[in-house]
């Protein structure tokens, strides 16, 4: 591919968090990493928990981050992967079977056999987001990954069926195409957030990872190389900085800034020596206080949500499959005495993950805060990829197009897809 970033090969994630969005350009590479070409980033109103409480701050905070995002990689924005998170979000574990037609297995009766675990019953107002292929059983000889083109006379399938809300989905919808765009695909935040900070070898040994934003935390584990539960916690940043509001008599503007630059998540680790200035409600005095009491403010929240995640885990039943441990990321993950608390409460190995995989602008998003962003870049080129493998069955979708010298004088491409297409056929 030319050193010259060619615009139809270009994936737009777009990550609307309850405290922040994030708009994230990038392109394949040569060697299967993401290069980084545009970053865009908003504070979120209008957004609770995942959730879209009022569409018109939603609406305005996309449209900033997506036009920091254009600015940057000289581009415009067309089309979006977005992530979803929330309470709203369901999954669960089902099968399915089906005949082999020709005694041979083919891309339709692998479509047969998924549809077929797909058809469990979803409640009303429920959404199928995902049908994640766990494994496949031919004529019960179990464990296989790729099933085309082996011989047999009966398919199972071993799926994870992820559900949300459908007006839950419809209003981020709503939001993005209100703001011009079209939205290529909907994916859940923990699948997109795994896909950039996991190795194959956790995947493989048996993993948790806890992506940990402002209004939600959510969970992915992963045993034999294949997801095996998801959950979401509604507990994270947001309530930590509501702490220290409440606590501390502060603002919350200033009770985000005090926990961002000053806490810390284990009390043991915090000096009583250093010294902070917390400002004061109205026009009285800014006070002192030691790093130490704002530690002891804030270690009984992580507590509570490290043993949230604890019971959640040992309730999925892979406790005991996790040899790899525990794998935090997402903003709210950053802090200091994160993961020696996280280890005292989990004992198990904890790291802390950043987007991996990434060249270009690889200085700012290796970051735990945008996890979630690269991950939906690395969805969408392992989609084209698979569209590729199956017979273009899905393909990666350009989402931007190089600014030419006016930013209305852009030359439509003839066949993007077809373009994208070609690359991923030469390269894989």
């Amino acid at each position: 591919m030319a050193d010259t970033p060619n615009a139809t090969d270009m994936v737009v994630g777009l990550d609307i968090g309850t405290s922040k969005v994030v708009a994230i350009v990038g392109q394949p590479t040569d060697d299967g990493s993401i290069e980084i070409v545009g970053i865009g980033a908003h504070p979120s109103r209008g957004m609770k928990r995942g959730v879209v409480i009022n569409i018109e701050s939603t609406v305005q905070s996309i449209q900033r981050a997506v036009e920091e995002a254009e600015l940057m990689a000289g581009c415009e924005i067309h089309s979006v992967y977005v992530g979803v998170a929330g309470s709203h979000i369901s999954s669960m574990n089902s099968d399915g079977v089906v005949a082999i037609k020709e005694r041979e297995v083919t891309s339709s009766d692998i479509d047969r056999v998924i549809d077929s675990a797909r058809a469990r019953a979803v409640s009303e107002g429920q959404r199928v987001l995902h049908v994640l292929p766990q494994e496949f059983a031919i004529d019960n000889q179990g464990g296989i990954r790729e099933p085309l083109g082996m011989s047999g006379v009966r398919l199972e399938a071993q799926v994870h069926l992820v559900t949300a809300a459908l007006n839950a989905v419809q209003n981020i919808e709503k939001c993005v195409r209100r703001c011009g765009l079209e939205v290529d695909a909907i994916i859940l935040e923990q699948l997109a957030s795994s896909m950039s900070v996991l190795t194959e070898d956790e995947r493989e040994l048996g993993v948790c990872m806890v992506d940990i934003g402002g209004g939600t935390t959510d969970m992915a584990i992963f045993t034999e190389g294949a997801i095996r539960h998801t959950a979401v916690i509604p507990i994270a940043g947001d309530q930590v900085t509501n702490d220290i509001a409440m606590a501390l008599r502060t603002p919350t503007q200033h009770a985000e800034e005090i926990k961002v630059k000053y806490a810390c998540a284990l009390t043991q680790l915090a000096s009583c020596d250093e010294m902070i200035k917390v400002p004061s409600v109205g026009d009285r005095p800014a006070r002192d206080l030691s790093r130490q009491s704002l530690a002891e403010v804030v270690e009984p929240r992580y507590e509570e949500l490290f043993t949230l995640v604890r019971d959640e885990l040992r309730r999925s039943g892979y406790e005991d499959m996790v040899a790899a441990g525990i794998v935090l990321t997402g903003g709210t993950s950053r802090m200091e005495g994160v993961s020696e608390l996280a280890e005292e409460i989990f004992h198990m190995p904890v790291r802390i993950a950043s987007p991996q995989n990434v060249k270009g602008l690889s200085d700012v998003v290796r970051n735990p805060i945008y996890a979630t962003g690269v991950g939906l870049l690395h969805y969408a080129l392992q989609e084209a990829r698979h569209g590729q493998r199956h017979g273009g069955a899905s393909g990666g979708i350009p989402t931007a197009r190089r600014q030419s010298s006016s930013r209305h004088e852009l030359t439509i491409d003839v066949s993007p897809l077809a373009k994208i297409k070609g690359w991923f056929k030469g390269n894989f």
